[in-house]
């Protein structure tokens, strides 16, 4: 393919090609493995890893060699024409947030967030972290307030009870917690929210399992549960919200299978069987012949693609799928390098999406996944007691590219364990995790503490930026969560059998907040104030609407504003269910419409296959500097 090249160009040129950049082709190329991954190795304190410690990796119900030397078929990143950033019109230096210096900061506000933040999301209009567990232990630091008993009883044979909260509301402005009461165990299970800002959990461990639970937003609400609902049994399963608002749910353990959510009051009588991932199960063999099980497809990532397909992607495969028909549309090459699903448990997102001022569908649509773990792994943690290193790469593919290729990058350090959290600009977080070992209690070392911003539109080679390091180790069963200030609620790390104090990684109650670099207070006279009166709250699709802003800047340049919507996510063990961010199309910029009020009018996402509906908080982004954001609903 002839790569155009473009040299002393005048800046209007520069301006039009620019403008019509995203109509070129990508070129691809081949690259070798070891250009994006690093050796493995010797593990420390132990004996160098073998390549293949059984000889065989059981996949796709087949005895298959485990490869060695793996070539990736992976792909340049087409350099993006950037513009020069504007200078704020009554300001004489060029201040954003890519050139301050600053690397974020950390900030301790709470000691005791009750109940362990396994599973954590924001709900809308409350302002509230919603955080759970699970029920099995019987104990937190929370008892059950006298307004919430009686208590569970769990063994009526042997009159056992649970005094202890599972389940609690956390206030992101006070730090305060309201207890909330569940019964049936949450471990290890799923959720979303529904087009009135509600939310519906699925799943969880024994008579959680095929569980179906109810959230409302109201003072005084609780849980409503119906333990018989779902039709297979949901451990580590992956439900997202679709193009009408309803809920598909995927996998779990011994669960090849998929069943869209029921109402409240309903039961699924069976789920349609989902070979896929059935096929890409890891298993192995001892020496002694016995079956071990390594799983590598639990949790697997699901995206809802902007053509209304989903993206489905299990341990190291992946394919754009149609549940409404049950067909695979198209199956995608396999991502190099190792595991990525659980007990390996890399991340993935689906890059924010670009929208236009104009109401047309999108054409493009691209998901990253980074890190994760080498597909035998669990098995070294669990049978050899060995912690081997986290992957250090990441795989970025186009959605609807006929004969996509992954195109690889490598992170400054190996994560496991990890959250991807997509920022208000556009940029991806990861935080959390570890650099050794795997998910499960207990087999994980060398918490990874240094969170890492990839700049989604920045060249290839300059994509990762190193923020500052945290103090607290984020491991097993840890959560982030993206707040209406842009800051990134940090909580949980659960790495024990119980709540554990006295051991080298305690259950973990502290609450952090990250503030990203766009939030260094040198930036601060370029966060506009989002007049929520004067603003549109509710939408339509393919419609214009208009948010308005109070601004220390005398005038707004359209090219150096964004309007971004974010639909929160469910997070737990390192997955964020639903998560997305569409970039809007900008209309039109009208400075002053009020004394030192700016009127911004942009277009709404033109389906629901590109936003499904519900509540999203909507973000004015200026020279790379979010505003605290509002909720909006689009239905």
């Amino acid at each position: 393919m002839a790569v155009m090249s473009f040299k002393f160009l005048s800046l209007l040129p520069l301006l039009f090609v620019s403008g019509y950049a995203q109509l070129l082709p990508d070129p691809f190329f081949n690259q070798e493995a070891n250009e994006t991954a690093e050796e493995d190795p010797s593990v420390p304190g132990g004996n160098p890893i073998d390549e293949n410690p059984v000889g065989f990796r059981m996949n796709n119900n087949a005895a298959v060699r485990n490869p060695q030397n793996n070539k990736a078929a992976v792909g340049n990143i087409q350099d993006n024409l950037k513009r020069e950033a504007r200078k704020p019109q009554n300001n004489n230096v060029k201040v954003d947030e890519a050139n301050t210096g600053f690397k974020g900061k950390w900030d301790l506000v709470s000691d005791n967030s009750g109940v362990s933040a396994m599973h954590a999301i924001l709900i809308p209009k409350i302002n509230k972290v919603l955080m759970y567990d699970a029920t099995i232990w019987r104990i937190s630091k929370f008892p059950l307030p006298p307004e919430k008993r009686p208590c569970h009883v769990f063994d009526p044979v042997r009159k056992l009870e649970d005094c202890w909260c599972h389940c609690v509301l956390f206030d992101i402005e006070t730090s305060q917690l309201k207890a909330l009461k569940i019964e049936t165990d949450t471990w290890c299970s799923s959720g979303g929210l529904t087009v009135d800002g509600n939310f519906v959990g699925t799943g969880g461990y024994m008579n959680g399992a095929k569980t179906l639970r109810f959230l409302d937003t109201c003072d005084n609400c609780d849980w409503r549960e119906y333990p018989t609902a779902l039709a297979d049994p949901r451990w580590y399963a992956t439900q997202i919200t679709l193009p009408d608002g309803r809920f598909i749910i995927f996998g779990g353990r011994d669960a090849f299978s998929y069943e869209f959510i029921p109402r409240e009051g309903q039961s699924n009588k069976k789920s349609i069987f989902f070979p896929f991932l059935r096929d890409t199960t890891d298993n192995t063999l001892l020496d002694n012949k016995k079956f071990f099980r390594i799983e590598n497809n639990l949790y697997p990532f699901v995206h809802l693609s902007p053509d209304g397909n989903v993206f489905v992607f299990s341990n190291n495969r992946s394919i754009l799928f149609n549940p409404y028909t049950d067909k695979i549309v198209r199956e995608f090459p396999v991502l190099p390098g190792g595991a990525r699903n659980y007990p390996a448990s890399g991340m993935s997102v689906i890059l924010p999406i670009r929208l236009h001022a104009i109401n047309i569908e999108p054409k493009s649509a691209e998901v990253l996944i980074c890190g994760g773990a080498r597909w035998d792994a669990y098995f070294y943690a669990e049978i050899k007691k060995q912690f081997l290193p986290a992957l250090k790469d990441c795989g970025r593919i186009h959605l609807l590219k006929q004969n996509a290729v992954w195109k690889m990058e490598t992170m400054p350090s190996g994560r496991v364990m990890g959250d991807m959290t997509i920022l208000p600009t556009g940029d991806v977080l990861m935080i959390n995790g570890a650099k050794l070992g795997t998910s499960a209690w207990g087999y994980a070392e060398e918490p990874n503490l240094t969170p890492v911003i990839y700049k989604n539109k920045a060249k290839r080679g300059s994509k990762f930026q190193e923020l500052a390091a945290a103090t607290i180790p984020r491991m097993y069963h840890s959560s982030s969560v993206l707040l209406p200030d842009g800051k990134v609620l940090i909580a949980g790390s659960n790495t024990n059998n119980g709540y554990l104090y006295d051991v080298k990684y305690p259950t973990e109650l502290r609450v952090e907040k990250f503030s990203p670099p766009y939030l260094d207070p040198a930036l601060a006279k370029l966060r506009q104030e989002i007049m929520i009166e004067k603003s549109d709250k509710v939408m339509g699709y393919g419609k214009k609407f208009t948010v308005s802003v109070r601004s220390k800047e005398l005038e707004l340049v359209k090219n150096d504003v964004k309007v971004t919507m974010f639909a929160p996510a469910f997070t737990t063990h390192g997955i964020s269910m639903n998560q997305r961010l569409l970039i809007l199309g900008v209309i039109e910029v009208t400075n002053n419409a009020w004394p030192g009020v700016h009127s911004i009018a942009a277009m709404s996402p033109p389906s629901g296959k590109v936003a499904p509906p519900g509540y999203y908080l909507l973000y004015v982004v200026y020279i790379g500097v979010p505003c605290v954001s509002m909720w909006v609903q689009i239905k």
